[in-house]
């Protein structure tokens, strides 16, 4: 069993969230000794997958709502594993975005390096977009589409 000092910090989370968690319902087995929450291994691994879902996007009551199902049994295997299903294809297209985003990021640094060496950009515009190294090509077309 841990307090709740020990999940907020191996967590990285401030006390009051998981009170919060509690509050709305995401952590229903959850043991109190005189007052005190005490988290056990089930607790630790519901908390393991509110913060999965919470970072894929969802709102709590959409997480209150997967926790339910779990109380609810089998019967909700087929709703659970849809939602993961959309959380899946959502953060694949985020990481999608993401890795956009780090192309251009990625030649914009190369590109002022070498700005910075040149002291100028004309050499650098005469390349873009057709003489650029095979990479630095990659990295600005994934960048700019």
């Amino acid at each position: 069993m841990y307090t709740i000092g020990q999940v907020a910090e191996r967590f990285q989370l401030p006390i009051s969230t998981l009170r919060y968690y509690d509050k709305e319902g995401l952590l229903p087995g959850i043991e109190r000794k005189s007052g005190r929450r005490l988290f056990s291994d089930v607790e630790i691994e519901a908390l393991h997958v509110i913060e999965c879902l919470k970072a894929s996007g969802l709102e709590i009551r959409e997480i209150r709502q997967f926790m339910k199902w779990c109380i609810e049994g089998a019967e909700t295997y087929g709703k659970r594993k849809e939602l993961f299903e959309a959380r899946k294809k959502a953060v694949e297209e985020e990481m999608t975005r993401l890795q956009k985003t780090l192309d251009l990021i990625r030649f914009k640094c190369w590109y002022y390096e070498q700005a910075i060496k040149d002291g100028t950009e004309e050499k650098l515009q005469a390349m873009i977009p057709d003489k650029l190294p095979k990479k630095l090509r990659e990295l600005y077309d994934n960048g700019h589409q």
